[in-house]
């Protein structure tokens, strides 16, 4: 979209734009904003925070690791011991 559209539009954007479409705002045919539904980019900037963690990424992949090594538990009997169920 054309910031010149997108200008003139930019009331309308939220009614109009399906909640998991971005819109790129282009400025002679180079693209130099992004409009995207509030969702997406909390769930972006959550995953940066996440990703910039080095706590957070090595439980993160020893938690694949151990998934991807079999290394799980029952969800009934982790309910049960945690007295959730």
């Amino acid at each position: 979209m054309p910031i010149t559209e997108a200008r003139k539009e930019i009331n309308n954007l939220p009614r109009s734009l399906d909640m998991k479409d971005t819109i790129s705002v282009t400025s002679r045919g180079k693209k130099v904003l992004a409009i995207l539904p509030w969702e997406t980019y909390e769930a972006i900037t959550e995953t940066l925070e996440i990703m910039s963690d080095p706590e957070m990424m090595n439980a993160l992949n020893r938690g694949i690791a151990e998934y991807k090594s079999g290394k799980t538990e029952d969800w009934n009997a982790v309910k049960e011991e945690l007295e959730l169920a």
